[in-house]
């Protein structure tokens, strides 16, 4: 089963709302996966075990685990380009 870590500067605010909308999409669309949510300094500390980080702030370029930027997930404008490349990582 695929791991991704939804991540924004706390691990509280966005994250939580970003991680909603990515386990309804991932359940509507049949991807298994385990949602998690976490903070940047998490990243920083290397306390990272995902296959794909969705990340509404920026991510330190050490990090070698593919992101998707899903500020859009937030907005709401562009979710759905969001959603396919959250997709494409873990098809």
């Amino acid at each position: 089963m695929k791991r991704v870590l939804i991540i924004c500067g706390t691990g509280i605010a966005t994250s939580t709302v970003v991680a909603i909308k990515v386990k309804d999409h991932l359940a509507a669309v049949g991807i298994p996966a385990v949602v998690e949510q976490g903070k940047v300094m998490d990243l920083v500390r290397g306390e990272v075990n995902a296959d794909l980080i969705v990340a509404t702030t920026d991510v330190p370029e050490s990090v070698t685990i593919p992101v998707v930027r899903a500020l859009a997930l937030i907005t709401g404008f562009g979710e759905e380009s969001v959603f396919e490349e959250i997709d494409s990582h873990l098809a």
